[in-house]
């Protein structure tokens, strides 16, 4: 029996997008703080000339697979870490933008290979989203964690006999 597991140790060589909606930044923005908090952490280069790591600004949640696509397609990165948050209005639109992000991302990731990291939070109220991102816990720190286990796990299965 051969167990193909990542490790959060394994960052060299590991490059990673980043896709952040500016739509609700004063939570996306406490999202990515976490976020760039434990990659710095656990070795990746976190600076803006590093190549390591790349940010990309989208106007809201709804523009984030596109751009993940484009990343994700170009070879360059090996996970991308979406970043949004959609909160609950009065209206339907909530439940249209969070089911197209959730089918677009997973599309992405489908269509490309490379893993691609569901971070966008969907709350019915901004106080939840708030607690999410930095006043319990900072969701990024995980979705962060989630890409650095999905890098190595790629990289492993890809030296091994099964590709």
């Amino acid at each position: 029996m051969t167990v193909f597991e990542g490790r959060f140790t394994d960052t060299a060589g590991l490059n990673i997008a980043v896709v952040v909606a500016r739509f609700n930044d004063l939570v996306t923005g406490k999202l990515l703080s976490g976020c760039l908090d434990c990659l710095s952490r656990h070795g990746i280069d976190t600076a803006p000339t590093s190549g390591q790591l790349d940010v990309a600004w989208v106007p809201g949640s709804f523009e984030i697979p596109l751009v993940a696509q484009r990343l994700a397609a170009s070879g360059r990165y090996q996970v991308v870490i979406t970043l949004g948050a959609v909160i609950r209005g009065d209206t339907p639109h909530f439940d249209v933008v969070v089911a197209e992000v959730g089918k677009g991302v997973a599309a992405v990731a489908r269509d490309t290979g490379i893993p691609v990291i569901f971070g966008v939070l969907t709350t019915d109220t901004l106080q939840q989203a708030l607690e999410r991102a930095g006043i319990k816990s900072n969701l990024g720190w995980s979705y962060a964690m989630q890409a650095l286990e999905m890098g190595s796990l790629m990289g492993a299965l890809g030296r091994s006999e099964l590709c």
